[in-house]
């Protein structure tokens, strides 16, 4: 029996697949090295790399000369599966977000970092507050409102703490007699680190929390910041 032969052009999807494959945890290491530009591009070109040569293996399938390699042409089609959907991640959790990092649940009178300046470095964003990230983001994120508890200042700043480290956050300022805390939380893949700020003090209303989210590297969070306040009013609230 005659062995069917393998067309170059799909023993070449084939070879680029798989490297674009091992480009994906190549790239994470150089984010989480610190060199977290030029690992998020070359990230960003291996899932794109991924989803080209997935159409391009959707186009050979349909064509009549590759019949006869359609088994090929699939087994190399999954090896692009894993950037495809990551790109497809990405463009839906960054589509209809503005391109800010901070976020703040007090947007007339956000809360201070007072520990977290040594801490990120000199690359850092800065934490000086811009009222056009401001404006982006009562526009974008509407439901990002102060919290209000009805127990008093001290048992609602260990509850504020208690919820933080529940939600694995590293708690590295506590200060009861300010109303203030600091922390830090490291996202599980890329390891970029975002600071946060949790305000507690009382007004006429009763007790009421504060928090600001602010990522250290980037120009986007993705949501990323909205949504860890939201995580945590949630925890609160529960």
């Amino acid at each position: 029996m005659t062995q069917k032969h393998t067309p170059p052009v799909v023993t070449w999807i084939g070879y680029l697949a798989l490297a674009l494959l091992v480009v994906l945890p190549l790239a994470v290491l150089t984010v989480r090295s610190g060199a977290w530009q030029q690992g998020l591009l070359l990230y960003a070109l291996a899932c794109a790399g991924a989803a080209v040569l997935l159409l391009i293996c959707l186009a050979l399938l349909v064509l009549p000369r590759f019949r006869d390699q359609r088994k090929a042409i699939l087994s190399r089609a999954l090896l692009t599966l894993p950037g495809t959907l990551l790109i497809l991640v990405l463009f839906g959790s960054g589509g209809d977000v503005p391109s800010i990092h901070d976020i703040t649940t007090d947007t007339t009178d956000p809360p201070v970092f007072t520990a977290a300046p040594e801490r990120r470095g000199e690359g850092s964003n800065s934490l000086a507050i811009k009222p056009d990230v401001i404006e982006a983001q009562v526009e974008a994120y509407p439901n990002i409102t102060t919290l209000v508890s009805a127990d008093g200042l001290e048992q609602t700043f260990k509850r504020s703490l208690q919820v933080a480290r529940e939600l694995g956050w590293e708690v590295y300022r506590e200060d009861l007699n300010a109303g203030y805390i600091e922390a830090v939380e490291t996202t599980a893949i890329m390891g970029f680190k975002d600071d946060i700020v949790i305000r507690i003090r009382t007004n006429a209303e009763g007790t009421i929390v504060d928090l600001r989210s602010v990522s250290r590297v980037g120009r986007s969070d993705l949501g990323a910041n909205a949504a860890r306040i939201q995580r945590f009013a949630e925890a609160f609230a529960g």
